[in-house]
């Protein structure tokens, strides 16, 4: 009998070790979940970006994946202007979707290399003659194609409305035949390979200049050997200069790379300049590295920086500069927003180059917005960094 009660008593004291020990441990775990979200509320700007960063994600993609195109820049080119041909020109005005361009017919190819067109229609002259005479006549439809799907929507948009003014015509009248003859510029086999490839590269050069001069400048600050260079005989931008230079000759190796993998694996075309490609790759590489320093600049440690530059160039890079979905179908907000991407503009550099065979004549406006941005945010960051080491 005294034996039992002492085996319960063990038992009973061994349970309240094993409570003591659990609840030990629960005090324990919850000063460090306690310590970690204090460590979380000190770092502010990491913070900020952890809350901001989804909610951007979600608004962006929220608005961005969508496939519906409209303002279609269309030039309307008429070899003699009469009432029909007035008629159908209103009809693609009044559509909703199409933006008319004025335009002559030896406008039309430079207008598309600049990126200043998707849609030609090109009609043959006398239409109200042969609109009387009851014969058919040919409508030339061009439409920019170096985006496979975004071309063949344009393509079947700009048919639709042929097609509707045709019908109308032959209720009121003996009837009206329109022929049309299709032709899908820059890239006729609607290879999707076509596309992406040459806005690959301005991802890569995204995340090699951009993303790892942040880094690798906060890793600097946070370890102390950036004030330790600073104190040696090089001038502060020395010092930047010395930091971001290996930066630009990978990402140069990059662009070499990458050109020659698009070109013997995938087979994209080159039809364009390659000293204007590279140069605009230069350019574009050097404002990522501009970038870059402003990041590591303003933010106060490496998990700052770099998930402020996953949010402030990878994201606006691959959703709001063409890579992926079409500008002309994002809401007019992300239209104008997508102006201060740097991808945007070298997007249409690599496009227009490769596929367009576009010149320095049709791409000098791109050349100038990445001019301009990269010596605001030299400019920027140069003033961020002196404030920062005073």
């Amino acid at each position: 009998m005294s034996g039992a009660a002492e085996g319960t008593s063990d038992a009973v004291r061994g349970a309240a070790a094993r409570r003591r020990v659990i609840g030990s441990r629960r005090k324990a775990l919850a000063a460090f979940v306690r310590k970690e979200l204090r460590h979380i509320v000190r770092d502010r700007q990491t913070l900020v970006i952890l809350l901001a960063l989804p909610l951007a994600q979600v608004v962006l993609f929220g608005f961005a994946l969508r496939s519906d195109i409209r303002d279609i820049r269309l030039a309307f080119v008429e070899q003699a202007p009469d009432a029909e041909t007035a008629a159908l020109r209103t009809r693609f005005a009044q559509n909703g979707r199409f933006t008319v361009v004025d335009a002559r017919a030896d406008e039309v190819e430079g207008l598309f290399r600049a990126n200043r067109l998707d849609v030609a229609v090109e009609l043959e002259s006398g239409l109200a003659e042969r609109n009387a005479d009851g014969r058919a006549a040919r409508v030339r439809v061009v439409a920019d194609a170096s985006d496979p799907n975004t071309g063949t929507t344009m393509r079947a948009h700009t048919l639709a409305v042929l097609d509707s003014w045709q019908r109308d015509r032959a209720t009121r009248a003996a009837g009206v035949m329109l022929e049309p003859r299709i032709r899908m510029r820059f890239n006729p086999t609607l290879e999707s390979v076509n596309l992406f490839v040459p806005g690959l590269i301005a991802l890569i050069l995204t995340m090699v200049t951009a993303l790892m001069t942040a880094i690798s400048l906060s890793r600097e600050k946070e370890r102390g050997t950036l004030e330790v260079l600073l104190v040696s005989p090089l001038r502060p931008w020395q010092v930047i200069l010395g930091k971001v230079a290996p930066y630009l000759l990978l990402a140069f190796v990059n662009v070499v790379t990458i050109l020659l993998a698009a070109w013997l694996v995938f087979g994209v075309p080159f039809r364009g300049s390659l000293a204007l490609l590279l140069l605009g790759s230069t350019l574009y590489a050097l404002v990522g590295l501009a970038l870059g320093v402003l990041i590591a600049a303003v933010t106060g440690s490496q998990r700052a920086a770099m998930l402020a530059a996953l949010g402030g160039t990878m994201l606006p890079s691959t959703l709001l500069s063409g890579l992926i979905f079409p500008i002309a179908s994002m809401p007019r907000v992300l239209q104008v927003l997508s102006n201060i991407v740097p991808a945007r503009w070298f997007v249409e550099i690599s496009r227009s180059v490769m596929l367009k065979g576009a010149g320095w004549q049709h791409l000098w406006q791109e050349f100038a917005v990445l001019t301009l941005m990269l010596l605001a945010m030299l400019t920027v960051a140069t003033r961020r960094f002196s404030v920062r080491l005073d």
